[in-house]
């Protein structure tokens, strides 16, 4: 973006937003973006007293629930994403966060082992298993704890995205903290942060007119080898695999696979995604796929 830039930052699901266009957002255009990301997190948040995913999860026998009109598409994400990785990937995540830590209040203290080990006795709640879908309404028969960090974040990116769109504008850039959909005529250069150290970057790559989404260990990370990338399978964070980035037509399939990267070889995920990516070992190589737009220093 070469012309005159105009730029709205906001917070929204506990990170900063910018939005840069090359005219400038309006009163009202703006009231309606924060209206929008506020609705996103009254429904997703787990950090929320109130939101629809804490009512579930503290529904004593379960029940039905109601999303937007809008969540079919995350769910159906959801759906492939828990496929293509056999069951890594799963919005019931959240309970697993939280026996480590990463729960309502931000503790970042794991119950004790014991208590672990007495949850874990049970059978783990699983996606295509303990969620009954009709549209964009769960039936549940127990609680259940959603955590959509996933892809959530893409999503609302490409929520704020079609926004923009709809009100005319065709050149922006989208930054949900690091998370990125890019519109317009020229391409755009976009370092790829180093994990364990944000002064540097592995490598760079062209963005025209999709998303880039990336995710690291260290983002949030507490205790010893404890974060938030949570093998839903085991309930233990993955350990050999530390930053993925990938690139693709929308930022909710990007943010996605960029955490199905961590438990699934790129060429599998290929079947049924398009997408380019680079991922990072814990011992400091890098990937990437044949069709990646960019360079790598590493």
């Amino acid at each position: 973006m070469n012309a005159e830039k105009f730029v709205f930052t906001f917070k929204s699901i506990g990170t900063q937003w910018e939005i840069e266009t090359h005219e400038q957002l309006d009163h009202r255009l703006k009231q309606h973006i924060l209206q929008r990301t506020n609705q996103f997190e009254a429904t997703y948040s787990r950090f929320l007293q109130d939101s629809l995913v804490t009512r579930m999860a503290t529904a004593p026998e379960g029940g039905c629930f109601d999303f937007p009109s809008d969540a079919g598409t995350l769910f159906a994400l959801y759906d492939k994403l828990h496929t293509a990785t056999g069951g890594a990937v799963d919005p019931l995540v959240g309970r697993d966060l939280e026996l480590l830590g990463y729960d309502r209040t931000y503790s970042l203290t794991p119950v004790p082992e014991y208590y672990q080990a007495k949850e874990h006795e049970r059978e783990r709640a699983s996606w295509s298993k303990d969620v009954i879908r009709h549209g964009t309404s769960l039936v549940t028969r127990r609680p259940l704890v959603i955590d959509v960090g996933a892809a959530g974040k893409g999503y609302l990116v490409d929520i704020v995205s079609d926004i923009l769109i709809e009100e005319g504008f065709t050149e922006f850039i989208v930054d949900g903290s690091g998370d990125l959909h890019h519109s317009g005529e020229s391409s755009i250069q976009v370092g790829l942060e180093h994990p364990f150290d944000p002064n540097m970057v592995i490598g760079v790559v062209n963005l025209k007119n999709r998303a880039l989404c990336a995710s690291a260990v260290n983002r949030r990370a507490w205790g010893d080898g404890l974060h938030h990338v949570i093998d839903a399978r085991t309930g233990i964070p993955v350990r050999d695999v530390v930053a993925t980035w990938v690139i693709a037509d929308d930022a909710a399939t990007a943010d996605g696979l960029a955490t199905a990267l961590f438990f699934t070889q790129g060429e599998h995920l290929a079947e049924a995604f398009r997408f380019s990516y680079v991922r990072m070992f814990v011992d400091g190589h890098a990937e990437f796929s044949q069709n990646f737009d960019g360079e790598l220093f590493y």
